[in-house]
């Protein structure tokens, strides 16, 4: 049983938050293109709504991966082991991070689109984009870390 849940847990990793973490890093440079007008203005529109719409419908599905995880750290018995509890920790930041300041800024590029090049709303959404580059290059290295705790496992007694 442990290693049908360990293998769903890497399966639902790789096609969940591996196009969570693409879309999320290409997102700030298509919305400042996307933002700051010109002649691929529409194609750039269009790749920005469908960047934040795989970030939406694949962090949803993404919610999977720490389930399975506690499923497998529970058959294999290593649920309060160090290494285990850290990474779920920075999956939970990883999560918060996701929620509260990538989405958001995200819708807020989104819906700037709409709004008449030049006017202050539209000023204040590419002004949001700010932190984006940084929020998202945090929000993958925190998945970066927790692969490889998940890999290294310091203090594991399973001897994998």
């Amino acid at each position: 049983m442990a290693k049908f849940l360990l293998s769903l847990h890497v399966l639902a990793s790789v096609l969940f938050i591996g196009p969570v973490a693409v879309a999320v890093s290409m997102f700030p440079r298509r919305a400042k293109a996307a933002l700051a007008g010109g002649p691929e203005q529409a194609a750039d529109a269009g790749m920005l709504r469908l960047l934040h719409r795989i970030t939406q419908v694949y962090a949803l599905l993404g919610i999977a991966v720490p389930v399975l995880g506690i499923g497998v750290a529970q058959v294999m018995d290593v649920l309060g082991q160090s290494w285990l509890i850290a990474s779920m920790v920075l999956t939970a930041v990883a999560a918060l991070a996701l929620l509260l300041f990538v989405l958001p800024a995200q819708q807020a590029a989104v819906d700037a689109l709409d709004l008449e090049h030049g006017s202050a709303d539209h000023g204040k959404a590419v002004k949001g984009l700010a932190l984006l580059p940084m929020t998202a290059g945090v929000f993958n290295l925190l998945w970066a870390v927790v692969v490889v705790l998940m890999i290294i496992r310091p203090g594991s007694t399973t001897g994998a």
